[in-house]
């Protein structure tokens, strides 16, 4: 299908800080990476660029372990399904079979590649408001994109909006208790070396992303090699919750 453009309403750009009045800190990868802000075509590019010399769009942390879990809060068939940083819809296409997909990425090249699934597709900048209707979705999907956000918690706050009574949502984010992190930081080097991550979400910090939902439910993903201590060694958390009645 034809993608869009209208799925948020853009707000103007904040203007760069004055380098006289902002506080002295080190800049994260992120800050160099974005500055301080960018447009949706520029969000577009230096995803697309990050995407191919990383890894590919395609990439899934943990495969079928979180591919189940997303599958299983999803449901189905009948379902419509907001899919917000959907991508190339690498993990679009594990629940797609029966329900009504729209996917939402920054990501205009990866975005074509989702439309090929026959969903309906926006291009649009996630940390601006969503231009969709009160109580218009069953679910709302987030796989590994609230660590990219500016405000993750003001998404959170328009899911609840969209999602109707009774509603899912499902999210995934990097664990930032995973080992290696722990030791990196123990060493006196970034836990976190991706340029595109603003955030960094702890199994708390997780939770308090879930407040205001019922049913709360994390699980730790490590894959098929650590099956034992997952919440030490999980690269993912995937988490869920339904918007109250």
């Amino acid at each position: 299908m034809a993608e869009r453009t209208g799925c948020l309403r853009r707000a103007p750009p904040a203007p760069d800080p004055d380098p006289r009045t902002a506080p002295r800190a080190s800049c994260s990868p992120a800050q160099v990476y974005f500055g301080a802000s960018v447009s949706l075509e520029q969000l577009s590019e230096r995803y697309a660029e990050h995407n191919r010399s990383e890894r590919g769009a395609g990439f899934v942390f943990a495969g079928p372990e979180r591919e189940g879990l997303f599958r299983r809060y999803v449901g189905g068939p009948g379902r419509r399904v907001l899919d917000l940083g959907c991508r190339d819809g690498a993990l679009t296409q594990t629940y797609l079979d029966g329900n009504e997909i729209v996917g939402v990425d920054a990501d205009r090249e990866a975005l074509a590649e989702a439309s090929r699934l026959g969903i309906e597709t926006h291009w649009a900048d996630l940390d601006q408001p969503l231009d969709v209707a009160d109580e218009s979705f069953d679910v709302v999907v987030a796989g590994e994109l609230l660590e990219h956000l500016r405000d993750p918690h003001a998404l959170v706050a328009e899911i609840r909006r969209v999602l109707r009574p009774g509603g899912t949502f499902v999210a995934s984010v990097p664990n930032a208790y995973r080992l290696k992190r722990r030791l990196l930081f123990l060493f006196g080097r970034p836990p976190e070396s991706d340029p595109t991550h603003l955030q960094m979400f702890s199994p708390e910090d997780v939770r308090a992303v879930l407040a205001g939902f019922e049913d709360p439910q994390l699980h730790f993903v490590a894959g098929r090699l650590v099956p034992l201590h997952a919440r030490l060694f999980a690269n993912d958390i995937v988490f869920a919750g339904r918007k109250p009645r």
